[in-house]
């Protein structure tokens, strides 16, 4: 049995940790853009690699596993249900997220790619990734509030049930 965490919601310890992580990182990509606002572009590039890199540790150790033990073996079955259709929008979210913040590391803080390959308006992708990776981390909340805070009901017994990983 997963050790409870500390939000007082009746989720394990890792999806309150994972929660909180992403928040921060959240957060973090906001401070990344006010540091590039004020043309603080090498502290910029930093903060915001730092969390692309975090966020790929997080997902790859917490909410791949979680989110193929228990909501990839139900689709497209159960996929109407918003248990399973919010974590779904939020593992597609989360993926376009990261793509694309992997990408810009590559295409603006690298040689790696050739230069067909690089953007030529960086400012505006990188603010349509920080939109792409708050809609993710807003679908992440909501995934957490339907699997951990908001009750749910068995039409037969009435129990609440929860899931036993993180979201």
């Amino acid at each position: 049995m997963p050790r409870e965490g500390f939000l007082g919601t009746g989720a394990p310890l890792s999806a309150d940790v994972t929660l909180a992580i992403e928040i921060a990182m959240g957060v973090t990509l906001v401070l990344g853009m006010l540091l590039a606002r004020r043309q603080r572009y090498r502290a910029h590039a930093w903060c915001q690699s730092a969390v692309v890199v975090l966020n790929l540790i997080v997902i790859a150790l917490l909410m791949v596993p979680t989110f193929r033990s228990q909501v990839a073996p139900k689709i497209p079955a159960r996929l109407a249900r918003p248990y399973y259709a919010v974590a779904t929008g939020h593992a597609t979210m989360g993926c376009i997220a990261e793509l694309l913040g992997v990408y810009i590391i590559l295409a603006a803080g690298t040689k790696i790619l050739p230069e067909s390959l690089r953007f030529v308006r960086y400012k505006l992708w990188m603010r349509i990734a920080l939109v792409i990776w708050w809609l993710a981390l807003l679908l992440g909340l909501t995934t957490y509030a339907h699997w951990y805070v908001v009750p749910k009901h068995s039409s037969l017994t009435g129990s609440r049930s929860l899931p036993a990983k993180v979201p």
